[in-house]
Parts: C-alpha cells; sequence; structure tokens
C-alpha cells in the first residue's frame, strides 16, 4: 500500500522553508484521509516493523560508529527487540483500541445515547535523543501511526551516522505524505520545535524541554515531553542484597549510564552502606570483568559530555565526597576510548553538582539514611523523578513508599522495567516530564477522544423548550432528581 518513496530527508537549503513545505504535505494527506482505515494502519505498522528489521545491522553499526563503543547485543535488546514488541503489541489491540466506546447517559435524556470516538489529532512532531536513538524515535511513532496519524522525526544531531540511517531508511519504507525525517543540527531542531504540528513529542533534558514547550505553546501545540531527573533507589532495611545487586548494577550501567530512567542515587540503611558497596563493587565487575576496551561497555557519547561527567566527580571529590572508582583508567586511555569506569561517591551533599544534575553516565552517589520516613522525605524535597526503584521483601514498607512519592514510573525489586511492559504508561511528572504513551496510552495520547451524543427519535427535549408553561416547575424538580 506504500505509495510514491519519501524524498526529504536532509535540509541542506534553507530548512524552515523545506519543513513548512513538507508539513504541508502531510496536513494535506490527512485532510485527504481523517480517519485512516484498519486496514492503511496496519500496513504501515508491519511497514515500520519491516523497516526496523531490514536495517537493524545497519542502524546498530551506525549507533555503535557514533558512541565509539556500544554493544551491539545491548542495541538489539534495548532498542530493535523493544520496538518489534511495541508494534506487535500495537497490531494486535488495533481492532479494540479503534472501537467507538459506549459510556453512560444519564436517565433524563434516555433513549440519547452517549459514545466516544478516538480519532487522529494529524500530522505528529518527534523529537528524539541520542542515547537510544532508535527505540527513543521509533516508540511514539508506533503509537502515532497506530491512531492514525502521519509524522515527522527529528533525530539527534550527536548520532549523525545513525541519523542519516534512519531518514534514508525512512524515505524507502514510506511516502514523504506518511512519514518523514529530516537531520540538522540544534538550530534546525529549534526550526522544528516551532512548526504548527498537531502534537510535538520531545524526548531529551529538562532545560531544553523547556525551549520545546515554549516554542510549541506560540502555536497551542500540546506537548508530550519525556524528560529526565534524578531517579532514586532505596534500598529498604528488609532487602535481600544477594538477590537483587544485579539488577542495581545492570540497571545503572547499561549504556553506561546514559539512561533516562537510570537509578541516579541510591538511599542505603546507614548501617547497611559498606556492605551494600562491597557487593556491588563485585557486580559489577562480574558483568564486566574489564571496562577498558570492553565491547559490551559502552563509551560516553561525546568528549563534551565524558567531560563533565569527570567535572561531576572532582567536583565532589573537592567538597568532601569519598570517591571509589571501580576500575581506575589511565587517563590517557580512557579518554582515548571515551569509557569511563563506575565510580561511586560517599558523603555526599547537596552542595555538590552531583546531587543538583542528572548525572546521565556511571557515576552513582550513596546517601544514607536512618528511618524510611526520612529517606522520603529526601526524595519529596527535590523534583519529582522520572523513575522510582525500591528493593525489600517489606510489603508495607513498600506500600509506604508507593503512597509516599510522586514519580513518572516504578519498578519493584528490578530497574527499568517498568519502561518495557506495553500494558503500562510512560511519561514523567513535573519536571521529568508531561503525557505518556507506549501501548493504548500511545493510541490515546496521539488521538482525539470525541465525546458524542446521538438523541433519539423520541426526545422529550420539548418539555423544556419555551414558551415555558406553568408546569414547568414540577418538570425541573422531577428532572433534578435524574440530572
Amino acid at each position: 500500500m506504500i505509495s510514491s518513496p519519501s524524498v526529504v530527508t536532509s535540509l541542506p537549503d534553507s530548512p524552515a522553508d523545506s519543513m513548512r513545505a513538507l508539513l504541508r504535505i502531510q496536513q494535506n494527506a490527512f485532510q485527504g484521509d481523517m480517519s485512516p482505515s484498519r486496514a492503511v494502519r496496519l500496513d504501515r505498522l508491519k511497514r515500520l516493523n519491516l523497516l526496523i528489521e531490514s536495517h537493524a545491522d545497519e542502524f546498530a553499526a551506525a549507533i555503535s560508529s557514533d558512541f565509539g563503543t556500544r554493544s551491539r547485543i545491548e542495541i538489539r535488546i534495548t532498542e530493535t527487540l523493544f520496538l518489534q514488541s511495541g508494534i506487535r503489541h500495537a497490531i494486535q489491540n488495533l481492532s479494540r483500541w479503534m472501537k467507538a466506546r459506549r459510556v453512560s447517559t444519564a436517565l433524563a435524556y434516555r433513549p440519547g445515547k452517549s459514545m466516544i470516538m478516538r480519532q487522529p489529532l494529524g500530522v505528529i512532531g518527534i523529537i528524539s535523543p541520542w542515547n537510544y536513538p532508535l527505540q527513543l524515535a521509533l516508540a511514539p511513532l508506533i503509537g502515532a501511526l497506530a491512531a492514525g496519524n502521519r509524522a515527522i522525526l527529528k533525530p539527534s544531531e550527536l548520532t549523525p551516522a545513525f541519523s542519516r540511517a534512519l531518514a534514508d531508511a525512512i524515505a524507502k519504507t514510506f511516502a514523504s505524505d506518511e512519514v518523514a525525517a529530516v537531520t540538522g543540527d540544534a538550530s534546525v531542531g529549534k526550526l522544528f520545535a516551532a512548526l504548527p504540528f498537531d502534537h510535538l513529542v520531545f524526548t531529551g533534558s529538562t532545560a531544553v524541554g523547556r525551549e520545546v514547550a515554549q516554542a510549541a505553546a506560540n502555536n497551542l501545540t500540546p506537548v508530550t515531553l519525556e524528560l529526565g531527573g534524578k531517579s532514586p533507589a532505596i534500598i529498604d532495611a528488609s532487602c535481600d542484597l544477594e538477590s537483587v545487586i544485579d539488577r542495581i548494577a545492570w540497571g545503572k550501567l547499561i549504556n553506561a549510564g546514559q539512561t533516562c530512567i537510570a537509578p541516579d542515587y541510591m538511599l542505603v540503611p546507614r548501617n547497611d552502606v559498606d556492605r551494600f558497596v562491597a557487593r556491588l563493587r563485585i557486580s559489577m565487575t562480574r558483568l564486566y570483568p574489564k571496562f577498558r576496551s570492553n565491547p559490551d561497555y559502552s563509551a560516553i557519547i561525546s568528549e563534551r559530555h565524558l567531560r563533565r561527567l569527570r567535572e561531576l566527580i572532582e567536583d565532589a571529590r573537592a567538597r568532601g565526597a569519598a570517591v571509589i572508582e571501580i576500575e581506575p583508567l589511565d587517563p590517557s586511555v580512557a579518554a582515548a576510548a571515551r569509557q569511563l569506569a563506575p565510580t561511586l561517591l560517599l558523603n555526599v551533599t547537596d552542595s555538590m553538582r552531583v546531587m543538583n544534575e542528572e548525572i546521565f553516565g556511571p557515576v552513582l552517589p550513596i546517601v544514607p539514611y536512618d528511618t524510611l520516613a526520612e529517606a522520603l522525605a529526601y526524595i519529596n524535597r527535590h523534583e519529582r523523578p522520572l523513575a522510582l526503584y525500591w528493593f525489600g521483601r517489606n510489603s508495607a514498607a513498600r506500600d509506604q513508599v508507593l503512597a509516599g512519592t510522586i514519580a513518572g514510573g516504578v519498578s519493584i525489586n528490578d530497574t527499568l522495567l517498568h519502561i518495557a511492559q506495553e500494558g503500562l504508561p510512560f511519561g514523567g511528572v513535573g519536571a521529568s516530564g508531561q503525557g505518556h504513551y507506549h501501548g493504548e496510552f500511545g493510541f490515546r495520547q496521539f488521538s482525539k477522544e470525541k465525546p458524542v451524543f446521538i438523541q433519539s427519535r423520541f426526545s422529550g427535549g420539548g418539555i423544556i423548550r419555551p414558551p415555558y408553561k406553568p408546569s414547568i416547575e414540577r418538570v425541573l424538580s422531577w428532572l433534578s432528581r435524574f440530572t
């Protein structure tokens, strides 16, 4: 069902005019089919799946090239398989999602009936980041296509090889009036955010997210912002460390900590800190026997980001933190490979940069606490996180944490895995974002849920229209008991 292939994948000349023209092409196409059939939507989802399958090796090579070092297996687990699971879920449930839903009608207005009709919004803009460049570009697209929309993507300029590969693959798979991608630097991204999309999705830092929201506000464009923040992980006094320590180490070190929902800091009972550190060091070296030239261990995306992480560590050291490097590397070798060994920080304080900025790397502060109430108070004094983790066996303590904190998503006795559940929404709250997608939640995010009332031919509405008769008071009194 594919029409002519997309031809707009890069914008070397007049990016603003080219993007506006592309948006008009998609808007006009949407006007011609404002309610795509299930068959059309399935075809687009299946083509998206084919795009991922047929370009998986090419994408992995490009991503690894952009990073310098990134495991092909890790890319397959966290990006390719993740997306294919989401597509499969959407295909299996599309019929149910598309159905109009009957809702109750007040007794006084029966036999009329009420329903909610889900219809696509139009053209969705998607601005994706560099850390999981394939997953975070195409995961929102799944929901957008399932809901019947068109879409334009702007992948990150920090992964240029991948962004070119993705744009080329999209151009070969979709017509430009269905799905297209534009490439370019940050200035192109700013122009992109200012376009009058019907909905705009941005994944990235909180600071840039504010700018994107302001640009979209000029067009009254609704936004889904998937940001970040400092996601805490709590070790409860009831925790069996041996059973969960590998899960914590994996969640922190996958992609070298360059994960928006990675544990940003640990809250550990004061008496357990030494035991926790010892076991975490063992676990990290078990998962990664070496960090130098290890193909399983990701590099930091750029020299600028590597320098920032080192500055966070040195700032903490200068302010009194104890710095524990899991495998100290020769600085010249580490710089050449951009691989930073895991670093634990003890005796941290709120005056340190590392406790005020999202870390986004393999640096893990450990904060001791004496009571669970103290730990929750510490979390709640700060901005609401994108993710929260709790480890323990005490169900009462678990419920206290769930009721006493607000976070974008939670995993209990594991890390990261709530994001992989298509039945759960993914999104932030407050400074960590707004809106959500994945599964049916993405379908709904990119749909207008239109309320519809259908009047019956036997409507009794005439009795409350003027000219009002003396009996109107009795009628209103009767109606008030049923409305």
